[in-house]
């Protein structure tokens, strides 16, 4: 029993399984692409997290300097009231020095010892000055300290934010570059496995037998 002809490479069961393998290439290719630009973005949210601290931080650290130049303009002001007490004291002093040397044979009055008193008070009040204006110093000082604590982070941050961003950039032509190698894939049509037939072409015909002319006889 003679068998069919057998399947030659440009039949529809071969051309199919091309296509699949085809189509399977390029969605591996297309999901490629879209896991690059996932990467992208991520590094790019990466990015933007540390822009959004670096930010607050940058925010705190002009407060914390506002509020330590605030603080040591109290303590100047503090301070500036000292030498006025410090005048009375010298004048309430020369007052004592010539009352006792007036009255150095007799017994301190009370207007001297009254003297002392306002002295005393008003030394007391020029430490209390002083050591006031020391604390608004002291607090000044904290938040310089913090302010430098702060400014190393927002350097580490600032870092962290430029690999980042360097990573997402890398990421992203890695995706456009494959994308275009996809796209310039898709664009060109495969070569086709068979040609197109042409027009068909008839043979000329054999001219018909005139009834004038008939055929000869065969011989006997």
């Amino acid at each position: 029993m003679a068998q069919g002809p057998a399947a030659s490479p440009g039949t529809p069961g071969s051309s199919t399984v091309a296509q699949i393998r085809r189509s399977r290439f390029l969605g591996q290719q297309y999901a490629d692409v879209t896991k690059l630009r996932e990467y992208a973005a991520k590094h790019e949210n990466l990015a933007a997290r540390y822009e959004q601290r670096i930010s607050r931080l940058n925010t705190r650290i002009e407060k914390l300097r506002h509020q330590a130049t605030l603080l040591r303009e109290k303590a100047q002001k503090v301070l500036g009231e000292v030498p006025e007490y410090e005048q009375q004291i010298k004048q309430h002093q020369r007052d004592i020095d010539a009352a006792t040397a007036r009255h150095s044979s007799q017994p301190l009055s009370s207007d001297v010892t009254s003297l002392h008193y306002r002295v005393r008070k008003l030394m007391q009040k020029v430490v209390d000055l002083k050591q006031r204006a020391s604390a608004l110093e002291q607090r000044a000082a904290q938040r310089t300290h913090r302010t430098q604590e702060l400014k190393v982070k927002v350097d580490r941050f600032t870092e962290a934010a430029q690999l980042a961003t360097q990573e997402a950039t890398q990421y992203r032509q890695r995706a456009d570059r494959l994308q275009a190698v996809v796209e310039q894939e898709t664009g060109t049509a495969p070569p086709s496995a068979t040609t197109a037939p042409g027009p068909a072409t008839t043979a000329p015909a054999a001219p018909a037998a005139t009834p004038s002319e008939s055929p000869p006889s065969p011989p006997p």
